[in-house]
């Protein structure tokens, strides 16, 4: 704006205590809506900051042509609709003064409270921070959002009357922002509606997005629905009047309507279910809506004695609640000309939440004692939302995390002790692990469901038993990633494999650059503090830690960082201590590093075997073989690689290949497992390559040893055995790997 802070300041404090009153429609709709619910004072309240907006954004127009003003008076009365407190209708008069003029949350909070202040701060973009890119800004936008939003929901229902506002006006955009506001409307805003239960503005929000996303298809299915509507008109009629009669007949009180299907909720069935327009016949449904719960289970009783339910198609969301809150009965019926009729039904509370969800109560309204069942089910989601920011390393990874957390189709499952939990569609054992809490699911072996043991990659079903078997040294295996689908167990377990990773690469990098400093003489004792401060600056990076983890995963040298230490000493020739050469050769390692240090799987190496180490970019030190064929190539850059030896105890097993052609006998395969069990080794993987008539076959085995006198001992034994015929280590891809298509394959 064009006026100075002081200026505008001084103009508000004068404007905001004369008694000037909204003239415009948007403000008389306002005024409507308020006196509906709001004490005079209250309502006093709101005209303070709608002439404070007023002055604000005096002088400023919207791309419609409108004055500024009626955007936020139109949010206040979409907030008004849903019968919010006074906080949040001046929070949405409120919510672009920060973001677009030179007043402060400060002033807000001096002029009408912390309470208002906060929300105001919650919805404010971060325009004011410059970021990398500008997915990134918006992820970060969100994060801030919902953050706030889970200390107080009602930052997200003024976002959402905003948005809703804004989708209303959207024709004066240009095409390409049009379907940019459209796109992230359908993915985030939609769908965080939904899950709050805000029904109205979730279904307004998807039309209006489908209108500028699809404007062909948006157009073409509105005008079958307009001709369905008097095409179906008069069995319409004869249904409404059937059933209100029949409702009567049984002494129900009840009101009956009529329900139109919303555009995208008809063009998302058509293209799901690759059905045309003429087969949709549930466009066009009816609601009942009787005065309590019993009255439910009467009126669906009723009904079915009328039209014969479809018994596939009946879902009783009052018994089980959808994880927005939502209760209802849903039947679909055998109408006349046999047009299958969708029918709700529901108490009047049950309507008054399937409008307004958590607007309905809102959990700062009441204590923890008088928590609702919808309250309590929000909150729940609102925490997952801190525990997927506390465990997601940057707004992106929160934001991927948020998207999938947002479309939960949802299964229900018993817990062992009988509650009920609702998970997603498709969510598996470990999903279920971790939607329990975070340490199970850190710590999840194993699951039993309907009192059977199962992998943990099985999906859940409606009505499963579910229990988790955990164990004391357990964590995440990184091929969950592969199968779960909720976003609170991916950031869960992306958190431990990276916390996990940059620990052990620390350490091996560490290691590494002990043994370039002690090959530039110099103790690396003796390097300061001081001189890993200004390194780190340099570097531009956090702490110490994470030039370790990079030198660990390959993505800095460690001579480099190494020589750049020794320089920024003055004096060091003089001052460090001159180190004999002989404890420079290798690195030990002692196979338990984890993922740090890798083996590599063309040559298995184990304890006993000559190794060298090669520094791999991204998966840290790969350890081979000193005869392996891979190392041929590396051995031209000595930059790359290293010796390294075994140090001379090591409790882990480790994967080797065997080779045995052996007489083609019945049970030979169970004679060698058994003798591979008692040399005390175990089978990793096993493959059998078909004999073709021939009187031998080709065993391949991957096998887990302690070391080469273990594998010495392990062949003693199955030489042993009479009918094989010879025995050998293999080194390559030949054990299993897939390429002979007479070779089976058979995992424990």
């Amino acid at each position: 704006m064009s006026k100075t802070a002081n200026n505008l300041k001084a103009e508000l404090s004068k404007l905001t205590s004369a008694p000037l009153l909204p003239a415009d429609s948007e403000g008389s709709a306002l005024s409507i809506r308020l006196n509906s619910y709001l004490k005079p004072q209250d309502i006093e309240q709101v005209w303070d900051g709608y002439r404070y907006a007023y002055a604000a954004h005096d002088g400023v127009v919207r791309k419609t042509g409108e004055p500024y003003i009626t955007h936020p008076v139109s949010v206040a009365c979409i907030l008004a609709d849903l019968h919010m407190d006074v906080p949040t209708i001046l929070a949405a008069l409120l919510h672009d003064v920060v973001e677009d003029t030179d007043i402060t949350t400060l002033d807000i909070k001096q002029k009408f409270g912390p309470q208002v202040a906060d929300l105001v701060d919650g919805v404010t973009k971060l325009d004011k921070i410059e970021f990398q890119s500008a997915s990134q800004a918006q992820a970060e936008n969100f994060r801030k959002m919902l953050l706030a939003m889970s200390q107080d929901v009602r930052v997200i229902l003024v976002k959402l009357a905003d948005r809703l506002h804004n989708m209303q006006t959207l024709e004066a955009m240009r095409p390409e922002k049009q379907r940019i506001i459209a796109k992230e409307t359908l993915d985030i805003y939609a769908p965080i509606a939904n899950r709050l239960g805000l029904n109205d503005v979730y279904q307004a929000l998807e039309d209006l997005s489908f209108k500028y996303l699809y404007p062909m298809r948006y157009n073409a299915i509105s005008k079958a629905i307009m001709a369905a509507r008097g095409n179906r008109k008069e069995v319409i009629s004869k249904i409404l009047e059937s059933i209100k009669k029949q409702l009567a007949d049984f002494g129900i009180e009840a009101e009956v309507s009529g329900r139109e299907k919303h555009l995208y909720s008809v063009y998302k069935k058509m293209t799901s279910k690759a059905t045309p327009f003429s087969q949709v016949y549930d466009i066009y449904g009816f609601r009942i809506v009787v005065k309590d719960l019993p009255n439910c289970y009467l009126a669906l009783g009723a009904l079915h004695g009328l039209y014969k339910p479809i018994p596939s198609k009946f879902k009783d969301y009052i018994a089980i609640p959808k994880a927005n809150g939502y209760q209802s009965l849903h039947t679909t019926l055998f109408g006349p000309f046999g047009t299958p009729i969708e029918v709700q039904i529901r108490s009047a509370d049950m309507h008054n939440i399937a409008d307004a969800g958590v607007a309905a109560h809102w959990l700062y309204k009441a204590s923890d004692a008088q928590l609702t069942a919808l309250q309590q089910q929000t909150h729940q989601w609102l925490q997952r939302l801190l525990d997927i920011q506390n465990e997601s390393v940057d707004s992106l990874d929160f934001l991927e995390h948020l998207k999938i957390d947002l479309f939960p189709d949802e299964v229900y499952v018993f817990t062992p002790k009988g509650s009920i939990m609702a998970l997603p569609k498709g969510a598996t054992a470990v999903d279920f692990a971790y939607a329990v809490h975070s340490d199970i699911g850190n710590s999840c072996v194993a699951v039993r469901i309907n009192h059977d043991l199962a992998p943990l990659r099985t999906e859940m079903h409606n009505g499963d038993h579910v229990e988790i078997i955990t164990g004391s040294l357990a964590k995440p295996n990184p091929a969950w990633l592969n199968y779960v689908v909720t976003g609170r167990a991916r950031a869960h377990i992306r958190h431990f494999l990276k916390s996990q990773q940059s620990t052990e690469s620390a350490h091996l990098g560490e290691r590494l650059l002990n043994k370039a400093l002690r090959a530039l003489h110099v103790d690396p004792s003796q390097i300061s503090e001081e001189h890993w401060q200004k390194l780190i600056r340099d570097y531009g990076v956090k702490k110490k830690s994470e030039i370790l983890a990079d030198i660990g995963l390959g993505k800095r040298q460690n001579v480099m960082v190494a020589h750049q230490l020794v320089a920024m000493t003055d004096d060091h020739a003089e001052k460090h201590t001159k180190l004999p050469a002989a404890s420079l050769d290798t690195i030990t390692i002692r196979g338990t590093e984890g993922m740090a240090v890798q083996f590599a799987p063309c040559c298995r190496p184990i304890p006993g075997d000559p190794i060298l180490g090669f520094i791999n970019k991204d998966k840290g030190l790969v350890i081979h073989t000193h005869d392996c064929p891979s190392v041929r190539k590396f051995k031209l850059d000595p930059d790359k690689w290293l010796d390294v030896e075994w140090e001379p105890e090591s409790s882990r097993l480790f994967k080797t290949n065997l080779n045995l052609t052996v007489a083609n006998q019945p049970g030979m395969l169970a004679q060698i497992a058994a003798g591979i069990a008692d040399a005390g080794s175990n089978i990793d993987n096993v493959s059998v390559e078909e004999a073709d008539g021939s009187a031998y076959a080709n065993l391949y085995f991957t096998v887990q040893v302690k070391n080469r006198v273990h594998l010495a001992e392990l062949m003693r034994g199955l030489r042993k055995i009479p009918d094989v015929v010879r025995i050998n280590r293999t080194k390559g891809s030949a054990a299993g790997n897939g390429k002979n298509p007479n070779v089976k394959l058979y995992s424990q």
